[in-house]
C-alpha cells in the first residue's frame, strides 16, 4: 500500500465549523463526487473538518467568508465540508493533517495539495488561483512509497534499538512530554514509558510522572475534564476542545498511574475527568456523546469562557456538546472508566461502564458482526467502531470476571479479522472513500495496525487461540514493514513488539462469585499496578475457563493464583500474600530487550 511521507513544514494548526460559513454551496461526500467534478472540469476541495474546534469558526468567518475565495470556489471548485468525527473513512486517512485538514483534488481523484490547519485569506486566494492554472501536485502530497511487510513477527535488536532511540529523543526534557510545540500526553508514549516504569527503568519513571504532573494543568478546575491540548511550548496554553479520545485515554492513564504510584493527585485527576463524563458527556440512555466546543459562540471563545467561574459560566449557557452517539467514542470511555474502577471499586463507575456496553450492543450492533459508526453511516462498517468496543469488552471481563463480556470480545475479535488485507495489515473500511485516484487503494492506518495486534494478541492469550495469534503477527509484520520508513518515533510499535513476545501479569481469582473473600480478592487484583494483565475469575459453577493453560487445585476457601513464564504461584489468600506473588512472579518475566 502506497503512503504518503510527510514532509517537515510549520504550517499553524487550526480548523473550519459550518455555522459561520454562508455564501458558499458546500457538498457531502458522495459516490459520484469525481463523477460530476470530470462532468464539469472541477477540482474536488474538502474541508474535512471538527466541529468542536475553535479554529473551525474562525476559518469560516474569514477564509471561507472572503468574497475573492467564494469567487474562486464557484468558478472552478466543488466545495466539500465534512464533519470528521462522523467520516472516520475520511478522518482517518487525512488524520494526521489536523482540523481543519483542506485536501484538493483534481477530477480524477489524485490529489493537488494537503494542508494542515487555518489557511488566511490572502494564501487561500493564491492557492486556489496558482491550481487553476497549474494542477500539477505540489510538494504536501510528498513522495509516495511502497510498505513491505516484514517475514518476522518480532523487531530484531537493531530495530527495537533504533525505535527506542527515536522515542527517547523526542522527550522533552525542560518541559514534559513527547513534543515540544503542543504539549499533550501521547497515548502510545506514556503507555511505553508506564511500561518501562513498572520494571524499575529510573528515567522513564521520571519521564511519565513529569508529564502526568504537568498535564494536569489541562484539566477544567471547576467542570473537570481535559482540554485537548497546549500550544506555544507551554503546558497553561490550552485548547479548549473537549474531546472523548482524550477524556478516555487520560482518565484511563491517570488511574494506571494512581495503581502504580499511589499519588493521590493522580487519582484526582482521573476523578476530575470522570465526573466530567457523568455530568456533561452522558446520554439519558446511558451512551457517551462526541465532544464540547471550544467556544460558547463567536463573541465568547473558549478563552474567555473557561477562565470564569461556575456561576458566570452558567449565566451565558453552555458550549456547544456534540449529542452524536457513536460506538468507538463509546468503546473508548468504556476502557477509560473500567480502568478508574478497578482502583476505586464503585459500583456507580463500573454501571455508567456497563450501560454503555449495553446500549452500544442494542443500538449499533451489525447482524452480520461488528459495529456500526453512527445511527446511519455514509460508509462503513468502519474497523475503529469494532476494534474499540472489543476492547472495552475485554476490559470489563478483566473488571467483572463475567464471561458473557469475553464472548462479546471474541466476537468483535472475530469481526475485525474480516478487515484483514492479504497484501499486509487491516483496512480502516470496508468500503473505499470513492474509486479513483488515491482512493483506488484503501486506507491503512498505522494506529490501526497497532491496536489490532495488540488486542487480538490479548484474545489469543484469554482464548489460546493460534487463529487470533495469526492476527496479531499479520499486523505487526506489517508494523514492522512501515516502522523502517517513518520519521517520528512509533512507541507503539514496541508496545506490540512487547506484549506478542512476553506474557502478560496472569491472575487468576478461584472461588465462588457471591464469596466476599473471592469478590475482595478480585478487587485487590484489579487495583495490583500492571498495564498488561490477564485477570480472570474462576467459579467453578461455570466450567473451565476459554484458555485452560492453568490447573488450578480444589481448596476450601477462595484464593488467588499469580502465574508468569509458565510459572505458577502458590496460592494467596490477602493483599499482602498476593502483592508480595505478583513482585515475585513479575521477576521471573523475562525482558523483552533480552530476547531475540
Amino acid at each position: 500500500m502506497k503512503l504518503v511521507r510527510r514532509l517537515a513544514f510549520a504550517i499553524v494548526v487550526l480548523a473550519a465549523s459550518p455555522s459561520f460559513a454562508a455564501g458558499i454551496k458546500w457538498s457531502e461526500w458522495n459516490d459520484d463526487l469525481f463523477v460530476r467534478a470530470a462532468a464539469e472540469k472541477r477540482f474536488v476541495i474538502l474541508d474535512l473538518e471538527a466541529v468542536w474546534c475553535h479554529w473551525c469558526h474562525v476559518m469560516a468567518r474569514t477564509t471561507y467568508a472572503d468574497p475573492e475565495v467564494a469567487e474562486l470556489l464557484a468558478s472552478k471548485y466543488l466545495p466539500v465540508r465534512v464533519d470528521q468525527d462522523a467520516n472516520p473513512d475520511l478522518s482517518s486517512r487525512y488524520g494526521d493533517w489536523g482540523w481543519p485538514a483542506t485536501i484538493i483534488f483534481n477530477s480524477d481523484g489524485t490529489e493537488i495539495a494537503k494542508l494542515r490547519g487555518y489557511i488566511e485569506p490572502a494564501r487561500m486566494q493564491a492557492l486556489l488561483k496558482a491550481i487553476i492554472d497549474d494542477p500539477s501536485p505540489g510538494p504536501s502530497v510528498g513522495e509516495a512509497f511502497e510498505i513491505k511487510p516484514s517475514t518476522s513477527t518480532f523487531l530484531t535488536k537493531a530495530q527495537r534499538a533504533e525505535l527506542i532511540r527515536k522515542f527517547d529523543e523526542s522527550y522533552e526534557d525542560k518541559l514534559g512530554g513527547w513534543g515540544e510545540v503542543q504539549k499533550y500526553i501521547d497515548a502510545d508514549s506514556l503507555d511505553y514509558a508506564l511500561s518501562r516504569a513498572e520494571a524499575g527503568d529510573a528515567a522513564a519513571i521520571k519521564r511519565a510522572r513529569q508529564t502526568l504532573d504537568a498535564a494536569v494543568a489541562l484539566i477544567d478546575p471547576i467542570w473537570g475534564g481535559v482540554y485537548q491540548y497546549s500550544e506555544g511550548g507551554s503546558w497553561t496554553r490550552p485548547h479548549f476542545e473537549k474531546i472523548m479520545s482524550f477524556q478516555a485515554q487520560y482518565l484511563r492513564q491517570y488511574s494506571q498511574a494512581y495503581a502504580l504510584w499511589k499519588d493521590p493527585k493522580y487519582l484526582a485527576a482521573a476523578r476530575n475527568i470522570e465526573r466530567y463524563l457523568a455530568a456533561f458527556m452522558s446520554s439519558p440512555d446511558g451512551a457517551f456523546y462526541v465532544s464540547q466546543d471550544a467556544d460558547l459562540d463567536r463573541e465568547t471563545d473558549g478563552h474567555k469562557f473557561y477562565a470564569l467561574r461556575e456561576a458566570d459560566r452558567r449565566k451565558l449557557g453552555m458550549p456547544r456538546i456534540d449529542k452524536n452517539l457513536y460506538a468507538r467514542e463509546n468503546g473508548w470511555a468504556i476502557s477509560g472508566l473500567t480502568a478508574f474502577y478497578n482502583v476505586t471499586n464503585d459500583p456507580r463507575v463500573l454501571g455508567s461502564a456497563e450501560r454503555a456496553a449495553k446500549w452500544v450492543n442494542d443500538n449499533r450492533a451489525r447482524p452480520e458482526g461488528g459495529f456500526r459508526h453512527g445511527a446511519k453511516d455514509r460508509g462503513g462498517p468502519f474497523l475503529g467502531d469494532t476494534l474499540a468496543m472489543g476492547q472495552a469488552f475485554l476490559d470489563l471481563y478483566a473488571a467483572t470476571g463475567k464471561r458473557e463480556w469475553l464472548t462479546s470480545a471474541a466476537r468483535a475479535g472475530d469481526f475485525v479479522a474480516t478487515f484483514e488485507d492479504k497484501d499486509g495489515g487491516f483496512l480502516t473500511s470496508k468500503t473505499s472513500e470513492a474509486k479513483v485516484g488515491v482512493f483506488a487503494k484503501p486506507a491503512k492506518l498505522i494506529d490501526d495496525q497497532i491496536q489490532v495486534a495488540r488486542f487480538m494478541n490479548m484474545l489469543s492469550r484469554y482464548f489460546g487461540s493460534e487463529s487470533y495469534r495469526e492476527h496479531a503477527s499479520h499486523a505487526m509484520r506489517y508494523l514492522i514493514g512501515a516502522s523502517a520508513d517513518m520519521i517520528r518515533p512509533l512507541p507503539g510499535v514496541l508496545l506490540a513488539d512487547d506484549e506478542l513476545a512476553v506474557e502478560p501479569t496472569h491472575m487468576t481469582i478461584v472461588g465462588p462469585k457471591k464469596d466476599p473473600r473471592a469478590e475482595t480478592l478480585h478487587a485487590l487484583a484489579r487495583a495490583l499496578p500492571a498495564r498488561y494483565k490477564r485477570l480472570e475469575w474462576l467459579d467453578s459453577r461455570e466450567g473451565k475457563l476459554p484458555n485452560p493453560d492453568v490447573e488450578y487445585p480444589d481448596l476450601d476457601q477462595p484464593a488467588a493464583f499469580a502465574c508468569s513464564n509458565r510459572i505458577c504461584s502458590f496460592p494467596s489468600f490477602n493483599a499482602r500474600e498476593l502483592e508480595e506473588t505478583v513482585k515475585q512472579m513479575a521477576k521471573l518475566k523475562p525482558a523483552r530487550a533480552a530476547q531475540n
